[in-house]
């Protein structure tokens, strides 16, 4: 009998204690201590990966700048067809006076007479 006594006694005792540690496992200053002891740990390596991220997100925004600027040049030089088009047109119109001009000042080279020019060399003034 007594052994049955006792071992209800250990049981009781037993329980108790167990009851007693996971109150005291779950009491909410542990909890935090934990939640303290898990941001410890990991606060280091989440504040590596946000400066990683920061600096990511800096060199994307200069590569977006930069397709960006990219894009508006191409598409400004796209509308500048129509310049370049009246650019080529005037520098026809100047080529093509350019050879009149040398062409009519060959024409007067060749009309000239031999006996028109002076002694020294000079030409005449044709009134030019």
């Amino acid at each position: 009998m007594e052994d049955q006594e006792m071992q209800l006694k250990v049981k009781r005792v037993t329980d108790k204690f167990t009851e007693s540690m996971y109150v005291l496992a779950n009491e909410p200053s542990v909890a935090l201590y934990r939640l303290q002891e898990h941001v410890r740990r990991s606060l280091p390596e989440l504040v590596q990966h946000k400066t990683d991220m920061q600096s990511w997100e800096e060199q994307s925004q200069g590569a977006i700048y930069s397709v960006e600027y990219a894009c508006s040049a191409v598409k400004s030089m796209t509308n500048s067809s129509l310049y370049f088009k009246s650019i080529d047109g005037l520098l026809r119109q100047a080529i093509s006076m350019k050879e009149q001009i040398n062409n009519s000042q060959g024409r007067r080279k060749r009309t000239m007479d031999p006996g028109m020019l002076k002694e020294g060399g000079e030409k005449h003034s044709s009134g030019m």
